[in-house]
């Protein structure tokens, strides 16, 4: 019999999210294949089975918050195999009277979340459901999320098709199914609806209940990124440094790169120009490329990149390694596809692993400029503005240029001011005489 324990999928994963399960109770089970979709401080992730025979026990449920290296599931070497007794994913004893595995799935996901695994020694399984005419079905896969706001919404998740993997059922469907729902005749006294943030889910069925506000369901991804922030903000002592550059060059070199792709249908987006002088400009200044760590000075002789990429959980840094030796092209194209992947919850543990500078851009939403939160153990970020024609002094005449704002914040435990200076005014040079970038 081998044990399954829940893995670390991230350096910074303390515990994990029992997204959904893959494989049920009886099937078989090679090495390699996807045992379980797990929610970590930065995606659902796949998990996958090391070991083959027949998955013979789900020590956890759909939903549950386990730590890193509790059991969460047994393989077996036949499907009859007894699985162990008493023992529970979070180690201890399993309670005098287990959950009955007739709770519907719903009702258990209203329980509170807790910090350690379920004591109990057999997961509930999604209860079978009857088909239109009585006979026995099987209910619809479905992630705890969907079957949540479909609660909430007060929608039959059962008539709801999936679109997921396999006819899953995902969020995007239970939000379909609401918006084509018959709009209720709203209460006479209804105060006006709250406008969503995007942040969640209502934990409410409806707003306009007459109360200011609702609370939101918050997402594992969520929880571990604010408390990172905060602890970002209270341990790196930050400073902020600001530049506009000149980006008229940068514009036609990136336009005189892309004619010579064209034939290949790739691009590079000023982005990918701004990530590769990073890289460039790191090599010439390794101690922007450190981090302070348990009160220990560290340099990386690697120059791995982050690119922020805005997802609906919030936000993701997926890293771009050795950035330096990376030609533009692939510069591009591999942060498109990461960027893909981030957002469909499908990046590998060392593809958000190892990052040791990150680069922001809000430039697509127009912000002339903003200031970024560290990513922690990096010592730096580089936030990027919109690019934009103002008036600027040329020979003594002032003339219309595009101009783009940086600005660079840093740890001053690990970076010094003037350093840092020096780092962002080489970085200045090379965006704008950006011939600099590939040579």
């Amino acid at each position: 019999m081998t044990e399954i324990y829940m893995p670390r999928l991230s350096d910074t994963m303390e515990e994990g999210v029992i997204s959904s399960w893959v494989k049920n109770v009886g099937d078989e089970v090679s090495t390699g294949d996807v045992l379980v979709e797990i929610e970590t401080d930065k995606a659902v992730m796949e998990h996958e089975a090391y070991a083959d025979g027949y998955l013979i026990k789900q020590a956890v449920s759909e939903g549950d918050t386990v730590p890193i290296g509790a059991v969460i599931a047994y393989v077996g070497e036949s499907p009859d195999e007894a699985p162990p007794e008493g023992e529970s994913a979070s180690g201890g004893a399993a309670p005098a009277q287990e959950e009955s595995a007739e709770q519907p799935a719903a009702q258990a996901e209203e329980q509170p979340a807790r910090e350690t695994a379920p004591q109990q020694t057999e997961a509930p399984q999604q209860p079978a459901s009857s088909g239109p005419d009585g006979s026995p079905g099987t209910r619809p896969r479905s992630s705890p999320l969907a079957r949540r706001l479909a609660r909430e919404y007060g929608l039959d998740i059962e008539s709801i098709n999936g679109s997921g993997p396999k006819g899953r059922i995902v969020r995007a469907d239970i939000e379909a199914a609401a918006q084509q729902r018959p709009a209720e005749p709203a209460p006479a006294a209804a105060a006006p609806q709250a406008a969503a943030s995007g942040v969640g889910a209502p934990a409410q069925e409806s707003y306009d209940d007459g109360r200011d506000s609702a609370e939101l369901s918050v997402s594992n991804v969520r929880k571990v990124i604010a408390r990172r922030l905060v602890q970002s903000k209270q341990e790196a002592p930050h400073f902020y440094l600001r530049r506009t550059i000149d980006a008229e060059g940068l514009k036609d070199f990136r336009s005189q790169i892309n004619a010579q792709l064209e034939e290949t249908g790739n691009k590079v987006s000023f982005n990918d120009l701004i990530v590769k002088a990073c890289a460039t400009t790191l090599r010439t200044h390794p101690e922007v490329n450190r981090s302070w760590v348990n009160e220990k000075l560290l340099q990386h002789n690697r120059i791995n990149v982050g690119v922020a990429v805005a997802v609906e959980a919030g936000l993701i840094v997926p890293v771009l390694h050795d950035t330096d030796r990376m030609p533009l092209s692939e510069i591009g194209e591999r942060s498109r596809e990461l960027a893909g992947r981030a957002r469909d919850g499908k990046l590998k543990p060392q593809e958000m692993s190892g990052g040791t500078f990150s680069v922001s851009n809000l430039g697509m939403y127009g912000m002339d400029s903003f200031s970024a939160v560290i990513n922690p153990p990096e010592a730096a970020i580089l936030a990027v503005g919109a690019m934009k024609q103002q008036p600027v002094v040329r020979d003594g005449e002032v003339v219309a240029r595009n101009t783009m704002s940086l600005e660079l914040s840093v740890d001053h435990r690990a970076v010094d001011g003037a350093v840092g200076a020096a780092f962002l005014k080489d970085l200045a040079e090379v965006l704008e005489n950006p011939v600099r970038i590939v040579v």
